[in-house]
């Protein structure tokens, strides 16, 4: 054998002893499925996208069109076919209410909740806000049948810790959701059947925090408390993703 083709297989052999042993934790890998609330789309999760993928976990973010939750739900079980393997599955706000429903995927092994609605079958998303509402009542209906936050306000209903310039944007980019989205009554719960971690967004104005706790509370969720306001999944990035990955960790 020459001595090229000696160092060839040499390197080979170290090479394939590498990958012998990194591939545990390549196996370890988590999918991570991130799903975002009413009046924005899925580019507010831009941070926790970064820690996480940093961290070496697959990340993917649902585009739903927030036109009723049938699609909406339809659109994140889309993105869970594409997966390879077991899915913690997370949900901003309204997000919240299409895990659950989306959540019995036997891919997904845990669900997030991120200053999210988590219903019981039966219940819909305006049902749960009227139940113990916010202290702002600045979502306003359109003449098309969707709903918006007056801008004006949406700073701070929504985004009061985030940069001015960054809230006036939202404000101004906002995705309606359409009423019979909100309306729409879940038929299945999966937190039953799948554990859930949830993080209560302690400045939350847009639902209310002690809703966040009562519904978190009923589900045997395990909770974090969080300094923030309902865009905590942007402003409080790293305490969200550190979440999300205990979730991931605990995932059987």
């Amino acid at each position: 054998m020459s001595i090229l083709n000696k160092a060839a297989v040499g390197l080979t052999a170290v090479f394939l002893s590498s990958a012998a042993v990194t591939a545990p934790a390549l196996a370890d890998a988590r999918n991570i499925v991130l799903v975002h609330g009413a009046l924005v789309d899925g580019a507010g999760w831009r941070g926790v996208y970064d820690v996480l993928t940093r961290d070496g976990y697959n990340v993917s973010i649902v585009q739903q069109p927030l036109t009723s939750m049938d699609q909406d739900v339809a659109a994140t079980k889309s993105v869970l076919d594409q997966q390879d393997g077991n899915v913690v599955l997370v949900g901003h706000s309204y997000g919240g209410t299409i895990i659950t429903a989306a959540g019995a995927d036997p891919k997904v092994k845990a669900l997030v909740y991120v200053a999210a609605l988590q219903p019981e079958q039966g219940e819909s998303t305006a049902q749960l806000l009227q139940s113990m509402p916010s202290p702002t009542n600045d979502i306003k209906p359109t003449k098309d049948g969707f709903l918006l936050i007056d801008p004006a306000k949406f700073a701070a209903d929504f985004g009061a810790d985030l940069p001015k310039d960054q809230a006036e944007f939202m404000a101004r980019s906002q995705m309606p959701v359409a009423v019979v989205a909100t309306d729409a009554q879940v038929s299945v719960a999966a937190w039953h059947e799948k554990p859930s971690y949830a993080i209560v967004a302690k400045d939350d104005m847009t639902i209310n925090p002690d809703l966040e706790r009562w519904m978190y509370r009923r589900a045997g969720a395990t909770v974090t408390e969080v300094e923030g306001s309902h865009a905590i999944y942007i402003s409080q990035a790293a305490a969200v993703a550190k979440v999300i990955e205990e979730a991931a960790k605990a995932a059987k």
